[in-house]
């Protein structure tokens, strides 16, 4: 199986896979309209087997403690997918399916499988992982860059969550759970009913994304760009709230984008 891109139609929108380059989508236009930030890092990439930071790179895994390289010193940050190629199993005109399989660095044998499926309103995104041999904990999540500006104004971001993690020195959440703070944001909040974000580019174009799990991250400390990152927890969860992969039970999550014009 090959790992080049791929391109995918729905009415007037596209989005462009990019097995090769971490699993990523590359690119959503909506009307000839590019969504995301283009460049190699950006676009939209998958996060797993973990999500954001975890502190000094190491997690407990059963009674090991194991050591992820310091790509984000003093943590390891945003897992290892994508950073390697993805092959590509299946595609038709508005679905793709890619699969990663899990290497070193990563201490167990496993298959990530992300599928890929546009539609004329809406990108949906759903990932599983699952174990070769035994269990081990892992996080799914995904990280967009969408465009702060599509030409015009500004991008705002609306969403109501029930709590913000705070946020310690070191970047990773302390354990307490705070009122929502006003931006900018590299922080993670709880949304216990599902993720439930809406970008609103005025006169141009509204977007949702959402996700049943209950965490996201909002990130839009940089000019260019805003992140809405939906994930299975926290930042450090590979620690402080394990999801287990067990031969019976892959770790599995969706999230979906939907838009309509202004």
């Amino acid at each position: 199986m090959s790992n080049e891109d791929i391109t995918l139609t729905a009415g007037d929108a596209q989005a462009r896979v990019e097995p090769g380059n971490g699993g990523r989508v590359g690119g959503l236009r909506v009307a000839g309209v590019e969504l995301l930030r283009q460049g190699d890092r950006f676009g939209c990439f998958p996060m797993v087997p973990w999500c954001g930071r975890t502190r000094d790179g190491r997690f407990l895994d059963g009674a090991t403690v194991r050591q992820m390289p310091l790509n984000a010193p003093p943590h390891a940050i945003h897992g290892t997918a994508r950073d390697g190629a993805w092959r590509t199993a299946r595609t038709s005109a508005d679905e793709a399916v890619i699969t990663y399989d899990l290497v070193e660095p990563w201490p167990h044998p496993g298959r990530v499988t992300q599928v890929v499926a546009l539609t004329e309103d809406s990108l949906r995104l759903s990932m599983s992982v699952e174990t070769y041999g035994s269990s081990f904990p892992a996080q799914i999540g995904w990280h967009p860059w969408f465009h702060r500006n599509l030409g015009s104004e500004d991008v705002q971001v609306a969403f109501t969550p029930a709590w913000q993690e705070e946020r310690g020195e070191d970047h990773l959440p302390t354990g307490n759970r705070i009122d929502p703070k006003p931006g900018p944001w590299d922080d993670c909040f709880g949304m216990p009913g599902g993720v439930d974000v809406t970008l609103t580019w005025p006169g141009q174009l509204e977007l949702k994304v959402t996700s049943r799990e209950e965490w996201v991250v909002v990130y839009d400390e940089q000019e260019e760009a805003v992140c809405v990152e939906p994930q299975t927890g926290p930042p450090n969860g590979l620690n402080t709230l394990p999801r287990l992969v067990t031969p019976l039970e892959p770790l599995e999550a969706t999230t979906t984008w939907t838009w309509r014009r202004l």
